[in-house]
C-alpha cells in the first residue's frame, strides 16, 4: 500500500514538474492552453473529449479565436514539436503560426479598445465640456454682481486708509515718490 502511494506521489510530482518546466518555456497563452489540456485529460474525461481534430497551421491568425481550448492546446503542442526542428526547415506558415501563438493579439495581449472607440471617447469629452460650459453660464446668470470691494470707489477709499495708516512706508503706497495705483485694480 505504501509503495503504491509513493509511486502515485512520484507520478504526480513528475507531472507537475513537467508542466512547470513547460510553463517556464511557454508564453501566457500557452500556459492557458496547457491548463485546458490537462483539465480535459483527467481521470474522469472521456476518450472522445481527449481526441481533437488536427488544425491547419495555415492562416492560424484567422482561426485562433474560433478554436476551442482543446484545439488551441493541440495547435500549441503541434507547434512545440515543430519548433524542436531546425528553424531553417520550418515552412513560412509554421513560423507565422509559432509567432502568432506566442506573441499575437489574443488572450491577455488582446487590444483593449475596438474600432470606433476613439470616436465615442471624443464625443463623450465634447459632451462633458459642453455640459460644463452650460453649467458655468447658468451659474453666472443666477449669480449676484461683483463684490462691493471690487468697485473703484472702494479701492480708492482703501488707498486713503493705507496712507492714513502708513502701510509699507519703504516701497509701497506710503513711501516717498510712489507712482503706482495702490489698491485700485478696476477702471
Amino acid at each position: 500500500m505504501q509503495a503504491a502511494l509513493r509511486l502515485a506521489a512520484r507520478q504526480r510530482l513528475s507531472t507537475t514538474t513537467t508542466i512547470a518546466a513547460r510553463r517556464c518555456l511557454a508564453t501566457a497563452a500557452a500556459s492557458h492552453a496547457e491548463l485546458a489540456r490537462h483539465a480535459g485529460s483527467g481521470a474522469g474525461a472521456s476518450p472522445a473529449a481527449r481526441r481533437v481534430a488536427p488544425v491547419s497551421l495555415a492562416n492560424i491568425e484567422a482561426q485562433w479565436n474560433g478554436l476551442s481550448a482543446e484545439e488551441q492546446a493541440a495547435v500549441h503542442d503541434a507547434l512545440e514539436s515543430v519548433q524542436a526542428k531546425d528553424w531553417k526547415e520550418l515552412s513560412v506558415d509554421e513560423k507565422k503560426a509559432a509567432y502568432y501563438v506566442a506573441f499575437g493579439p489574443h488572450g491577455s495581449r488582446a487590444p483593449i479598445s475596438h474600432p470606433g472607440d476613439s470616436l465615442k471617447l471624443w464625443a463623450s469629452v465634447a459632451a462633458l465640456v459642453a455640459a460644463a460650459g452650460l453649467l458655468a453660464i447658468g451659474v453666472r446668470q443666477f449669480a449676484n454682481g461683483p463684490a462691493p470691494t471690487m468697485t473703484k470707489e472702494w479701492q480708492e477709499a482703501t488707498n486713503e486708509r493705507a496712507l492714513e495708516m502708513k502701510l509699507d512706508p519703504i516701497t509701497g503706497l506710503a513711501s516717498e515718490g510712489y507712482k503706482g495705483k495702490g489698491f485700485v485694480q478696476s477702471e
